[in-house]
Protein backbone atom coordinates (compact mmCIF):
# COMPACT_ATOMS: atom_id res chain seq x y z
CA UNK A 1 0.00 0.00 0.00
CA UNK A 2 1.25 3.50 -0.87
CA UNK A 3 2.43 5.51 2.13
CA UNK A 4 1.18 9.07 2.52
CA UNK A 5 3.62 11.34 4.35
CA UNK A 6 3.31 14.98 5.45
CA UNK A 7 1.13 17.22 3.21
CA UNK A 8 -0.94 18.28 6.25
CA UNK A 9 -0.89 21.91 5.14
CA UNK A 10 -2.15 21.04 1.66
CA UNK A 11 -4.83 18.69 3.00
CA UNK A 12 -6.08 21.39 5.35
CA UNK A 13 -6.15 23.89 2.50
CA UNK A 14 -8.24 21.56 0.32
CA UNK A 15 -10.61 20.70 3.17
CA UNK A 16 -11.15 24.38 3.98
CA UNK A 17 -12.10 25.01 0.36
CA UNK A 18 -14.49 22.05 0.27
CA UNK A 19 -16.24 23.30 3.41
CA UNK A 20 -16.33 27.00 2.51
CA UNK A 21 -19.90 26.95 1.18
CA UNK A 22 -18.90 29.08 -1.81
CA UNK A 23 -17.60 28.25 -5.27
CA UNK A 24 -13.93 27.25 -5.18
CA UNK A 25 -11.58 26.78 -8.12
CA UNK A 26 -8.35 25.05 -7.08
CA UNK A 27 -5.29 24.36 -9.22
CA UNK A 28 -2.88 21.64 -8.05
CA UNK A 29 0.30 21.22 -10.06
CA UNK A 30 3.97 20.30 -9.76
CA UNK A 31 6.59 17.93 -11.09
CA UNK A 32 5.61 14.35 -11.84
CA UNK A 33 5.71 11.67 -9.12
CA UNK A 34 5.29 14.10 -6.20
CA UNK A 35 1.98 12.64 -5.04
CA UNK A 36 -0.55 15.14 -6.44
CA UNK A 37 -3.07 12.41 -7.26
CA UNK A 38 -2.69 10.78 -3.86
CA UNK A 39 -3.10 14.16 -2.18
CA UNK A 40 -6.44 14.91 -3.81
CA UNK A 41 -7.65 11.33 -3.35
CA UNK A 42 -6.84 11.52 0.34
CA UNK A 43 -8.67 14.84 0.60
CA UNK A 44 -11.97 13.37 -0.70
CA UNK A 45 -11.57 9.90 0.75
CA UNK A 46 -14.49 10.11 3.19
CA UNK A 47 -16.78 12.33 1.11
CA UNK A 48 -19.90 11.26 -0.74
CA UNK A 49 -20.20 14.49 -2.74
CA UNK A 50 -16.95 14.13 -4.71
CA UNK A 51 -16.18 13.02 -8.25
CA UNK A 52 -12.58 12.05 -8.99
CA UNK A 53 -11.82 11.67 -12.69
CA UNK A 54 -8.39 10.50 -13.83
CA UNK A 55 -7.97 11.74 -17.40
CA UNK A 56 -6.07 9.51 -19.80
CA UNK A 57 -4.42 9.94 -23.16
CA UNK A 58 -7.37 9.08 -25.38
CA UNK A 59 -9.70 10.68 -27.90
CA UNK A 60 -11.87 13.56 -26.76
CA UNK A 61 -15.14 11.54 -27.07
CA UNK A 62 -13.63 8.70 -25.01
CA UNK A 63 -12.45 11.12 -22.34
CA UNK A 64 -15.91 12.65 -22.09
CA UNK A 65 -17.58 9.24 -21.90
CA UNK A 66 -15.22 8.11 -19.13
CA UNK A 67 -15.98 11.30 -17.19
CA UNK A 68 -19.70 10.61 -17.52
CA UNK A 69 -19.23 7.05 -16.24
CA UNK A 70 -17.25 8.30 -13.24
CA UNK A 71 -19.65 11.14 -12.42
CA UNK A 72 -22.85 9.11 -12.76
CA UNK A 73 -21.50 6.49 -10.37
CA UNK A 74 -21.74 9.20 -7.70
CA UNK A 75 -24.63 11.24 -9.14
CA UNK A 76 -26.92 8.90 -11.17
CA UNK A 77 -29.14 11.76 -12.35
CA UNK A 78 -26.32 12.90 -14.65
CA UNK A 79 -27.27 10.11 -17.05
CA UNK A 80 -30.03 12.39 -18.31
CA UNK A 81 -27.68 15.31 -18.94
CA UNK A 82 -26.40 16.16 -22.42
CA UNK A 83 -22.94 14.71 -23.13
CA UNK A 84 -21.13 18.02 -23.04
CA UNK A 85 -18.53 19.32 -20.61
CA UNK A 86 -20.38 22.55 -19.88
CA UNK A 87 -23.74 20.86 -19.32
CA UNK A 88 -22.21 18.19 -17.09
CA UNK A 89 -20.25 20.68 -14.98
CA UNK A 90 -23.35 22.86 -14.65
CA UNK A 91 -25.35 19.87 -13.40
CA UNK A 92 -22.61 19.01 -10.89
CA UNK A 93 -22.61 22.63 -9.78
CA UNK A 94 -26.30 22.32 -8.94
CA UNK A 95 -25.31 19.45 -6.64
CA UNK A 96 -22.58 21.59 -4.98
CA UNK A 97 -20.25 18.71 -5.86
CA UNK A 98 -16.48 18.47 -5.49
CA UNK A 99 -15.13 17.70 -8.96
CA UNK A 100 -11.49 16.67 -9.36
CA UNK A 101 -10.09 16.40 -12.88
CA UNK A 102 -6.66 14.80 -12.60
CA UNK A 103 -4.15 15.23 -15.45
CA UNK A 104 -6.19 18.06 -16.95
CA UNK A 105 -3.47 18.58 -19.63
CA UNK A 106 -4.56 15.28 -21.28
CA UNK A 107 -7.96 16.85 -22.00
CA UNK A 108 -6.36 19.98 -23.44
CA UNK A 109 -4.12 17.92 -25.73
CA UNK A 110 -7.21 16.42 -27.39
CA UNK A 111 -9.43 19.50 -27.26
CA UNK A 112 -7.76 22.86 -26.80
CA UNK A 113 -11.15 24.55 -26.37
CA UNK A 114 -11.62 22.89 -22.97
CA UNK A 115 -10.14 25.77 -20.89
CA UNK A 116 -12.40 28.30 -22.62
CA UNK A 117 -15.45 26.12 -22.11
CA UNK A 118 -14.66 25.59 -18.44
CA UNK A 119 -14.15 29.35 -18.10
CA UNK A 120 -17.53 30.04 -19.70
CA UNK A 121 -19.52 27.66 -17.50
CA UNK A 122 -17.63 28.86 -14.43
CA UNK A 123 -18.44 32.51 -15.15
CA UNK A 124 -22.08 31.98 -16.12
CA UNK A 125 -23.22 29.14 -13.86
CA UNK A 126 -20.77 27.77 -11.32
CA UNK A 127 -19.54 30.92 -9.63
CA UNK A 128 -22.80 31.26 -7.68
CA UNK A 129 -22.88 27.61 -6.50
CA UNK A 130 -21.15 25.78 -3.67
CA UNK A 131 -19.16 23.64 -6.11
CA UNK A 132 -15.43 22.99 -5.79
CA UNK A 133 -13.55 22.38 -9.06
CA UNK A 134 -10.03 20.98 -8.71
CA UNK A 135 -7.75 20.83 -11.76
CA UNK A 136 -4.60 18.73 -11.33
CA UNK A 137 -1.67 18.61 -13.72
CA UNK A 138 1.89 17.29 -13.98
CA UNK A 139 2.77 19.05 -17.21
CA UNK A 140 3.96 22.31 -15.68
CA UNK A 141 4.27 24.04 -19.05
CA UNK A 142 0.66 23.20 -20.02
CA UNK A 143 -0.71 24.17 -16.61
CA UNK A 144 1.15 27.48 -16.69
CA UNK A 145 0.26 28.31 -20.29
CA UNK A 146 -3.37 27.14 -20.34
CA UNK A 147 -4.51 27.65 -16.75
CA UNK A 148 -2.24 29.97 -14.75
CA UNK A 149 -0.78 32.53 -17.16
CA UNK A 150 -2.26 35.96 -17.69
CA UNK A 151 -3.27 35.07 -21.26
CA UNK A 152 -5.01 31.81 -20.27
CA UNK A 153 -8.85 31.72 -20.43
CA UNK A 154 -9.01 30.53 -16.81
CA UNK A 155 -6.72 33.23 -15.48
CA UNK A 156 -8.12 35.02 -12.45
CA UNK A 157 -10.74 32.36 -11.71
CA UNK A 158 -8.81 30.20 -9.27
CA UNK A 159 -9.40 30.73 -5.57
CA UNK A 160 -6.48 28.57 -4.42
CA UNK A 161 -3.26 27.19 -5.88
CA UNK A 162 -1.18 24.30 -4.58
CA UNK A 163 2.27 24.12 -6.15
CA UNK A 164 3.33 20.77 -4.71
CA UNK A 165 7.01 20.52 -3.78
CA UNK A 166 9.25 17.55 -2.90
CA UNK A 167 9.38 16.41 0.74
CA UNK A 168 12.19 17.76 2.87
CA UNK A 169 14.71 15.31 4.29
CA UNK A 170 13.01 15.09 7.70
CA UNK A 171 9.67 14.08 6.15
CA UNK A 172 11.33 11.82 3.57
CA UNK A 173 13.00 9.97 6.44
CA UNK A 174 9.63 8.55 7.45
CA UNK A 175 10.10 6.14 4.54
CA UNK A 176 13.33 4.79 6.09
CA UNK A 177 13.29 5.59 9.84
CA UNK A 178 15.78 2.83 10.68
CA UNK A 179 18.62 4.48 8.75
CA UNK A 180 21.15 6.55 10.72
CA UNK A 181 21.45 10.31 9.95
CA UNK A 182 24.38 9.91 7.55
CA UNK A 183 22.59 7.24 5.56
CA UNK A 184 19.37 9.26 5.62
CA UNK A 185 21.12 12.28 4.09
CA UNK A 186 22.69 10.02 1.48
CA UNK A 187 19.28 8.53 0.65
CA UNK A 188 17.79 11.99 0.20
CA UNK A 189 20.76 12.93 -2.02
CA UNK A 190 19.93 9.99 -4.29
CA UNK A 191 16.13 9.73 -4.23
CA UNK A 192 15.25 13.31 -3.30
CA UNK A 193 11.91 14.10 -1.72
CA UNK A 194 9.76 12.43 -4.37
CA UNK A 195 7.32 10.01 -2.68
CA UNK A 196 7.08 7.72 -5.71
CA UNK A 197 10.83 7.11 -5.60
CA UNK A 198 10.99 6.79 -1.82
CA UNK A 199 8.28 4.11 -1.99
CA UNK A 200 10.76 1.77 -3.67
CA UNK A 201 13.02 1.66 -0.59
CA UNK A 202 12.94 -1.55 1.40
CA UNK A 203 13.71 -0.22 4.87
CA UNK A 204 14.94 -3.65 5.98
CA UNK A 205 17.71 -3.65 3.34
CA UNK A 206 20.95 -1.61 3.33
CA UNK A 207 21.04 1.50 1.16
CA UNK A 208 23.45 -0.13 -1.30
CA UNK A 209 21.09 -3.04 -1.88
CA UNK A 210 18.18 -0.67 -2.51
CA UNK A 211 20.11 1.45 -4.98
CA UNK A 212 21.47 -1.64 -6.73
CA UNK A 213 18.04 -3.22 -7.14
CA UNK A 214 15.96 -0.13 -7.93
CA UNK A 215 18.30 2.14 -9.92
CA UNK A 216 21.38 0.28 -11.17
CA UNK A 217 19.74 -2.98 -12.25
CA UNK A 218 18.09 -3.22 -15.66
CA UNK A 219 15.06 -4.72 -13.91
CA UNK A 220 14.95 -1.89 -11.35
CA UNK A 221 11.81 0.18 -10.95
CA UNK A 222 13.77 3.42 -11.40
CA UNK A 223 16.40 2.23 -13.89
CA UNK A 224 14.73 4.03 -16.82
CA UNK A 225 12.69 6.57 -14.86
CA UNK A 226 14.54 9.79 -15.82
CA UNK A 227 14.75 8.74 -19.47
CA UNK A 228 11.03 7.88 -19.51
CA UNK A 229 9.99 11.21 -18.00
CA UNK A 230 12.24 13.22 -20.30
CA UNK A 231 10.90 11.44 -23.38
CA UNK A 232 7.39 12.17 -22.10
CA UNK A 233 8.10 15.89 -21.79
CA UNK A 234 10.53 16.53 -24.67
CA UNK A 235 10.22 15.80 -28.37
CA UNK A 236 13.97 15.54 -29.08
CA UNK A 237 15.58 14.71 -25.74
CA UNK A 238 19.11 13.69 -26.79
CA UNK A 239 20.59 17.18 -26.49
CA UNK A 240 18.92 17.59 -23.10
CA UNK A 241 20.48 14.29 -22.01
CA UNK A 242 23.94 15.63 -22.88
CA UNK A 243 23.33 18.85 -20.96
CA UNK A 244 22.06 16.99 -17.88
CA UNK A 245 25.04 14.66 -17.99
CA UNK A 246 27.40 17.67 -18.04
CA UNK A 247 25.59 19.17 -15.06
CA UNK A 248 25.69 15.86 -13.18
CA UNK A 249 29.46 15.74 -13.69
CA UNK A 250 29.99 19.13 -12.08
CA UNK A 251 29.83 21.54 -15.00
CA UNK A 252 28.15 24.69 -13.70
CA UNK A 253 28.72 27.68 -15.98
CA UNK A 254 27.22 27.97 -19.49
CA UNK A 255 30.66 27.66 -21.10
CA UNK A 256 31.52 24.55 -19.08
CA UNK A 257 28.14 22.94 -19.83
CA UNK A 258 28.26 23.74 -23.55
CA UNK A 259 31.82 22.42 -23.80
CA UNK A 260 31.11 19.03 -22.25
CA UNK A 261 27.67 18.60 -23.82
CA UNK A 262 28.88 19.53 -27.30
CA UNK A 263 26.15 22.16 -27.62
CA UNK A 264 26.55 25.52 -29.32
CA UNK A 265 26.79 28.08 -26.54
CA UNK A 266 24.40 30.37 -28.39
CA UNK A 267 21.55 27.86 -28.26
CA UNK A 268 22.32 26.50 -24.78
CA UNK A 269 20.10 29.02 -23.00
CA UNK A 270 17.03 27.76 -24.85
CA UNK A 271 17.64 24.20 -23.64
CA UNK A 272 18.40 25.34 -20.10
CA UNK A 273 15.26 27.45 -20.03
CA UNK A 274 13.15 24.42 -20.96
CA UNK A 275 14.82 22.27 -18.28
CA UNK A 276 14.25 25.02 -15.74
CA UNK A 277 10.60 25.17 -16.68
CA UNK A 278 10.34 21.43 -16.08
CA UNK A 279 11.96 22.10 -12.68
CA UNK A 280 14.76 19.68 -13.43
CA UNK A 281 17.44 22.38 -13.52
CA UNK A 282 17.79 25.54 -11.47
CA UNK A 283 19.93 28.64 -11.82
CA UNK A 284 21.49 30.12 -8.71
CA UNK A 285 23.60 33.20 -8.12
CA UNK A 286 25.75 34.54 -5.28
CA UNK A 287 23.27 35.28 -2.51
CA UNK A 288 24.43 38.90 -2.20
CA UNK A 289 23.49 39.68 -5.82
CA UNK A 290 20.23 40.57 -7.56
CA UNK A 291 18.47 37.67 -9.36
CA UNK A 292 17.41 40.01 -12.16
CA UNK A 293 20.76 41.68 -12.85
CA UNK A 294 23.46 39.17 -11.87
CA UNK A 295 25.54 37.80 -14.74
CA UNK A 296 27.27 35.18 -12.60
CA UNK A 297 24.61 32.49 -12.59
CA UNK A 298 25.48 28.83 -12.22
CA UNK A 299 23.28 25.87 -13.06
CA UNK A 300 22.61 22.60 -11.27
CA UNK A 301 20.19 19.70 -11.44
CA UNK A 302 17.35 20.30 -9.02
CA UNK A 303 16.01 16.73 -8.79
CA UNK A 304 18.45 14.43 -6.93
CA UNK A 305 17.42 11.20 -8.71
CA UNK A 306 18.11 12.82 -12.08
CA UNK A 307 21.49 14.01 -10.84
CA UNK A 308 22.34 10.51 -9.59
CA UNK A 309 21.10 8.83 -12.77
CA UNK A 310 23.04 11.11 -15.10
CA UNK A 311 26.16 10.71 -12.95
CA UNK A 312 26.14 6.92 -12.54
CA UNK A 313 23.69 5.34 -15.01
CA UNK A 314 23.42 7.35 -18.23
CA UNK A 315 26.20 6.35 -20.60
CA UNK A 316 27.35 3.60 -18.19
CA UNK A 317 24.66 1.02 -18.93
CA UNK A 318 27.10 -1.42 -20.55
CA UNK A 319 29.48 -1.20 -17.61
CA UNK A 320 26.63 -1.66 -15.13
CA UNK A 321 25.57 -4.76 -17.03
CA UNK A 322 29.09 -6.20 -16.97
CA UNK A 323 29.73 -5.46 -13.29
CA UNK A 324 26.24 -6.66 -12.38
CA UNK A 325 25.31 -6.97 -8.72
CA UNK A 326 28.58 -5.36 -7.61
CA UNK A 327 27.83 -2.09 -9.43
CA UNK A 328 26.98 -0.12 -6.31
CA UNK A 329 30.10 -1.25 -4.41
CA UNK A 330 32.50 -0.83 -7.32
CA UNK A 331 31.11 2.07 -9.36
CA UNK A 332 29.08 4.20 -6.94
CA UNK A 333 30.42 3.79 -3.39
CA UNK A 334 33.96 5.11 -4.15
CA UNK A 335 32.52 8.41 -5.44
CA UNK A 336 29.50 8.64 -3.17
CA UNK A 337 30.83 11.20 -0.65
CA UNK A 338 31.91 13.46 -3.52
CA UNK A 339 28.46 13.05 -5.09
CA UNK A 340 26.58 13.82 -1.85
CA UNK A 341 28.68 16.84 -0.88
CA UNK A 342 26.91 19.52 -3.01
CA UNK A 343 23.51 18.24 -1.91
CA UNK A 344 24.70 18.24 1.69
CA UNK A 345 25.46 21.93 1.22
CA UNK A 346 21.90 22.55 0.01
CA UNK A 347 20.50 20.82 3.09
CA UNK A 348 22.69 22.99 5.32
CA UNK A 349 21.46 26.13 3.57
CA UNK A 350 17.81 25.12 3.99
CA UNK A 351 18.23 24.17 7.63
CA UNK A 352 20.12 27.33 8.62
CA UNK A 353 17.10 29.53 9.49
CA UNK A 354 15.82 26.79 11.82
CA UNK A 355 19.20 26.38 13.50
CA UNK A 356 20.29 29.99 14.01
CA UNK A 357 18.20 32.47 15.97
CA UNK A 358 18.35 35.42 13.59
CA UNK A 359 15.97 37.16 11.20
CA UNK A 360 17.06 35.93 7.76
CA UNK A 361 16.59 37.88 4.56
CA UNK A 362 18.07 35.20 2.30
CA UNK A 363 20.29 32.11 2.40
CA UNK A 364 22.38 30.58 -0.35
CA UNK A 365 25.92 30.21 -1.65
CA UNK A 366 28.43 32.94 -2.38
CA UNK A 367 31.39 33.09 -4.70
CA UNK A 368 33.67 35.71 -6.22
CA UNK A 369 36.74 34.89 -8.30
CA UNK A 370 38.61 32.17 -6.36
CA UNK A 371 36.63 32.73 -3.13
CA UNK A 372 33.60 30.60 -2.29
CA UNK A 373 31.33 29.99 0.70
CA UNK A 374 29.15 26.88 0.95
CA UNK A 375 26.57 28.72 3.02
CA UNK A 376 25.92 32.43 3.43
CA UNK A 377 22.92 33.80 5.27
CA UNK A 378 21.97 37.46 5.11
CA UNK A 379 20.34 38.56 8.37
CA UNK A 380 19.25 41.76 10.06
CA UNK A 381 22.18 41.32 12.47
CA UNK A 382 24.82 40.59 9.81
CA UNK A 383 26.28 37.67 7.89
CA UNK A 384 26.05 33.99 8.84
CA UNK A 385 28.89 32.26 6.98
CA UNK A 386 29.24 28.50 6.86
CA UNK A 387 31.40 25.64 5.65
CA UNK A 388 30.01 22.13 5.03
CA UNK A 389 32.24 19.07 5.18
CA UNK A 390 30.84 15.69 4.12
CA UNK A 391 34.18 13.96 4.61
CA UNK A 392 35.45 11.05 6.69
CA UNK A 393 37.79 13.33 8.66
CA UNK A 394 36.70 15.54 11.59
CA UNK A 395 36.73 19.28 10.93
CA UNK A 396 39.73 21.11 12.37
CA UNK A 397 40.41 24.70 13.41
CA UNK A 398 42.09 25.31 10.07
CA UNK A 399 38.71 25.04 8.34
CA UNK A 400 37.34 27.74 10.64
CA UNK A 401 40.33 29.97 9.92
CA UNK A 402 39.79 29.55 6.15
CA UNK A 403 36.11 30.34 6.61
CA UNK A 404 36.91 33.58 8.43
CA UNK A 405 39.40 34.64 5.74
CA UNK A 406 36.95 33.93 2.91
CA UNK A 407 34.11 35.72 4.67
CA UNK A 408 36.24 38.87 4.90
CA UNK A 409 36.02 39.05 1.07
CA UNK A 410 32.22 39.30 1.07
CA UNK A 411 30.74 42.66 0.15
CA UNK A 412 27.14 43.22 1.21
CA UNK A 413 26.21 46.90 0.89
CA UNK A 414 22.71 46.38 2.30
CA UNK A 415 24.03 44.89 5.53
CA UNK A 416 23.54 46.55 8.93
CA UNK A 417 26.08 49.15 10.01
CA UNK A 418 26.97 47.33 13.24
CA UNK A 419 27.32 43.98 11.52
CA UNK A 420 27.92 40.87 13.63
CA UNK A 421 29.25 37.92 11.61
CA UNK A 422 28.43 34.43 12.86
CA UNK A 423 30.50 31.44 11.68
CA UNK A 424 28.82 28.01 11.41
CA UNK A 425 30.35 24.65 10.59
CA UNK A 426 28.53 21.51 9.47
CA UNK A 427 30.36 18.20 9.68
CA UNK A 428 29.66 14.60 8.76
CA UNK A 429 32.46 13.27 10.99
CA UNK A 430 32.52 15.59 13.99
CA UNK A 431 35.19 18.05 15.08
CA UNK A 432 38.73 18.01 16.43
CA UNK A 433 39.34 19.15 20.00
CA UNK A 434 40.90 22.44 18.91
CA UNK A 435 37.84 23.68 17.00
CA UNK A 436 35.51 22.37 19.71
CA UNK A 437 37.47 24.38 22.28
CA UNK A 438 37.33 27.50 20.14
CA UNK A 439 33.56 27.17 19.73
CA UNK A 440 33.27 26.80 23.50
CA UNK A 441 35.01 30.12 24.13
CA UNK A 442 33.51 32.22 21.31
CA UNK A 443 29.88 33.20 20.88
CA UNK A 444 30.35 33.87 17.15
CA UNK A 445 31.08 30.21 16.26
CA UNK A 446 28.52 27.38 16.17
CA UNK A 447 29.07 23.71 15.29
CA UNK A 448 26.38 21.44 13.85
CA UNK A 449 26.10 17.67 13.40
CA UNK A 450 24.13 15.60 10.91
CA UNK A 451 21.35 15.05 13.45
CA UNK A 452 20.67 18.80 13.41
CA UNK A 453 19.88 18.63 9.68
CA UNK A 454 17.68 15.57 9.95
CA UNK A 455 15.52 16.81 12.78
CA UNK A 456 15.18 20.45 11.76
CA UNK A 457 15.64 20.53 8.00
CA UNK A 458 14.06 23.39 6.13
CA UNK A 459 11.50 22.91 3.36
CA UNK A 460 12.77 21.28 0.18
Amino acid sequence: MERFVDRDVELDQLTDCYDSGTAEFIVVYGRRRLGKSELVRQSIDDRDDAVYYQAVESTAPNQLEQFVDTATARFPALRNVRRDWEALLEALGEEDAIVVIDEFPFLIEEDDSIPSRVQRVWDTKLRETGMTLVLVGSSISVMEDKVLSGSAPLYGRRTATIDLKPLDVADARQFFPEYDPETAITVWSIYGGTPHYLQTIDRDQPLGTNVQQAILSERGLLYSEPEFLLRTELRQPNTYFSILRALAHGRRTPNEIAGMAGVDSGSLSTYLQKLRRLRLVERHIPVTESPTSSKRGRYRIAAPLFRFWFRFVYGNQDQLRIVGNDSYDKLVAPDLADYVSPLFERLCQRALPDLVDRQFRDVGQWWFKEHELDVLGLTNEGLVAGECKFTSQPVSEGVLADLERTTSEVRWPEGPADEETLYVLFSRSGYTDDVTNVAGTRDDVQLFELTDLISRSGSS
